[in-house]
């Protein structure tokens, strides 16, 4: 075997000891952090540029990934923003009429580590059964000394808080400057289309980072605030639970999306925890108790807002507004008095349907009536 077919070889080792070989895409430094999958079977550019992403490595289910190539528009951040990605199949060619490049050169520039050739669906039943871990990407065919130290240096995502990494550092602003609403949104791992639909509904944007102090935001006499999805634990975050009390008793409406959606909970009493696997994927059932229908929904996260469709302990002002049919998790909740509600679903995604897709109408009726 020459040493260029010896460096193709790679390895996943998982925290448990559990080793699944693969080839290496492309020339790649190892890469080490949380191992999570996701059931999107496409959008695959939009996911490796979640911000929410940031400290993971992406397992796919979808069999072969690449196919349509990446194009500079559907980017959900500047970049790639995993920390690498399993698959089972990626394609070296594409065909599609957006597609601007291949989808393995686009990462290889970005220093991603691809691991091919793996049997994905047992690496899926893996962490279903056991739950997310951390794990290791690297060269060859055994696992090394090296990798093994990684591995134990890497930190939890318990107790991690990434929104403070992947949040902007200075504010700037998003749509037209004649815009009829204002809105301020908190980045904590904000995605594009979220802004761009906030366009389309004729609003600018003001995003700022993630540790804006309320008063900042007040003096701005925005219509609304909204609180942006993020990667890491929301118990972490400490210093936003103080920020959104304040400008919630101001009556100012609220929306808050996946991490924001935990930091509304954190904010009136409530707790999170970590779920096994967590939700990752374009096919998770939400009922909406109100009404009863079912969305299909986009979503990605490792933590939920403890609780259950009877209530939501320690947080008597929330109620609960969804619940996922897979494991009755909260999806949705909504202040009692206040102008503040939240989703853990991604309702700018469009996994297919567009079920979500009008929670951004009803903050916009709230905008109006505030």
């Amino acid at each position: 075997m020459t040493v260029a077919a010896e460096r193709r070889q790679g390895f996943l080792l998982l925290e448990d000891g559990t080793l699944f070989h693969g080839r290496l895409v492309a020339e790649a430094a190892p890469a080490v952090a949380e191992v999570v999958f996701t059931t999107n079977m496409s959008g695959y550019q939009e996911v490796f540029t979640d911000p929410s992403y940031r400290g993971q490595i992406v397992v796919m289910t979808a069999p072969m990934i690449g196919n349509y190539g990446v194009n500079d528009e559907d980017g959900e951040s500047g970049g790639p923003q995993v920390s690498g990605i399993v698959v089972r199949d990626m394609s070296r060619s594409y065909s599609n009429w957006r597609g601007d490049r291949d989808l393995s050169s686009w990462l290889a520039e970005a220093g991603i580590p691809v691991l091919s050739d793996v049997d994905t669906r047992q690496l899926t039943r893996h962490l279903r059964s056991s739950g997310v871990m951390r794990g290791v990407i690297g060269v060859g065919h055994a696992a090394t000394d090296d990798a093994r130290a990684m591995l134990d240096a890497c930190p939890s995502m318990i107790g991690l808080d990434l929104a403070s990494v992947v949040s902007a550092k200075t504010e700037y602003s998003w749509g037209g400057p004649t815009a009829s609403k204002h809105i301020v949104a908190y980045d904590f791992g904000i995605k594009r289309n979220i802004l761009r639909l906030f366009e389309s509904e004729g609003c600018r944007v003001t995003v700022v980072p993630s540790n804006t102090p309320p008063e900042a935001v007040l003096e701005r006499e925005p219509d609304g605030v909204f609180l942006a999805n993020g990667p890491g634990d929301p118990a972490a975050v400490t210093y936003a639970p103080a920020t959104i009390r304040t400008i919630a008793q101001k009556g100012i409406p609220i929306l808050g999306i996946c991490l924001g959606h935990q930091l509304v909970g954190l904010s009136f009493g409530a707790s999170t925890e970590k779920l096994p696997y967590g939700h990752r994927g374009g096919n998770h059932p939400v009922r909406e108790l109100a009404t009863g229908k079912v969305l299909i929904t986009s979503q990605n996260h490792g933590f939920a807002v403890s609780g259950s469709e009877q209530g939501i302990p320690g947080a008597p002002e929330l109620e609960v507004t969804h619940i996922n049919l897979n494991d009755g998790t909260i999806e949705g909740m909504r202040h009692r008095e206040l102008p503040v509600f939240c989703v853990q679903y991604h309702p700018e995604a469009a996994p297919g349907p567009h079920d979500a897709r009008p929670l951004f109408s009803e903050f916009m009726t709230a905008l109006g009536e505030g």
